[in-house]
């Protein structure tokens, strides 16, 4: 039996990875900040599970991605990492490398982990911010893995240069340091999906806004959008095919505009108070000169963005999941928990 360590298992996207690799025979060793949260995560791991006997193949150790201590001893013994811990919040901070900063330091202190304790395969998750984070060069219509976001570029915002420069610090040290490492990254785009238990993250959050009502209207943006049950499957299956090693797989389903998320949710909900009209642009750049939230996405007004996902389709051997089945089981899942 094989065992994993798994970074960030606190993390919405890693409990899913957690429980898919149960499934698929592994054993998990899940990182966190705090072992306070053990009971917890068991128990969100316990929910997506087929059968809760694989839960005796989990277990947990405490690691943070601004120091150093612990990474060396997690990862001895083991035979592959996943490392998806990189912190994602819902605004910009005031000083982007709170978030640069702590993305490329905990993705260096497990690669190194893994040179040290001579694991040869790691699989990161990065995200499609470190791909699409850019321009389309010229002539192309559509990103795929050979693109990679310009942080030096005007606009490019701090949680696509945390992830872009976190995948590039993991690719240039295993092919300058530590050749012998088999590399694979796992490019997400927005994911969506229901959550395991009520720490999810911003993406949800998202869907979350959406059904308070908080906004009279909604602003003319989108993502490349993917169901989180595919983003962890494109894990454990890049783990169980060599094929994708030294690969980036960038997990995509289709480009979603916001007022479609809203008006999906809308016909499965049309007793709430749910805006489906979208803001002129000038509105929401002059509200983005007061709310820094807003400031963080005027860039993106008016951009539809096509992505590639070829290789993810090859990966899984299928096609992805349609997202808007993925937005509908997240909204569900926020009202049957009462959350909204």
């Amino acid at each position: 039996m094989q065992t994993i360590l798994l970074t960030g298992i606190t993390g919405y996207i890693a409990k899913h990875i957690a429980a898919q690799l149960l499934d698929a025979g592994y054993a998990v060793r899940g990182s966190m900040r705090s072992m306070k949260r053990v009971q917890e995560v068991n128990a969100a791991i316990a929910i997506g599970v087929s059968d809760p006997s694989v839960l005796t193949r989990l277990s947990f150790c405490e690691l943070d991605l601004s120091k150093d201590i612990g990474w060396n001893n997690a990862a001895m013994g083991v035979d592959a990492i996943i490392h998806t811990a990189s912190p994602f919040p819902m605004t910009a901070p005031k000083d982007e490398n709170e978030l640069i900063k702590p993305a490329v330091d905990g993705m260096m202190r497990a690669i190194k982990a893994a040179a040290e304790a001579q694991v040869d395969r790691v699989i990161i998750t990065s995200s499609t911010a470190a791909i699409s984070g850019s321009p389309l060069p010229q002539g192309k219509e559509a990103y795929d893995e050979a693109d990679w976001t310009n942080t030096e570029e005007k606009g490019v915002g701090a949680y696509a240069k945390s992830k872009t420069l976190a995948e590039r610090a993991a690719w240039d040290f295993a092919e300058t340091q530590a050749p012998q490492i088999k590399l694979t990254s796992i490019n997400p785009g927005f994911v969506l999906g229901a959550p395991l238990d009520t720490q999810y993250g911003t993406s949800v959050a998202v869907i979350e806004r959406i059904l308070r009502g908080k906004d009279p209207i909604v602003p003319d943006i989108g993502w490349n959008s993917v169901g989180v049950k595919d983003v962890a499957a494109l894990h454990v299956k890049a783990l169980q095919d060599d094929g994708s090693i030294g690969q980036r797989i960038m997990g995509v389903d289709r480009f979603v505009a916001f007022v479609e998320l809203a008006e999906w949710i809308k016909a499965d909900y049309p007793n709430r108070r749910i805006a489906t009209k979208v803001a002129p642009h000038a509105l929401i750049k002059a509200l983005g000169l007061f709310d820094p939230a807003v400031r963080e996405i005027t860039s993106q007004l008016g951009v539809v963005q096509k992505a590639d996902n070829a290789k993810a389709t090859e990966l899984l051997g299928r096609e992805l999941s349609d997202v808007k089945e993925s937005v509908l089981e997240t909204a569900r899942y926020l009202v049957e928990k009462e959350i909204v």
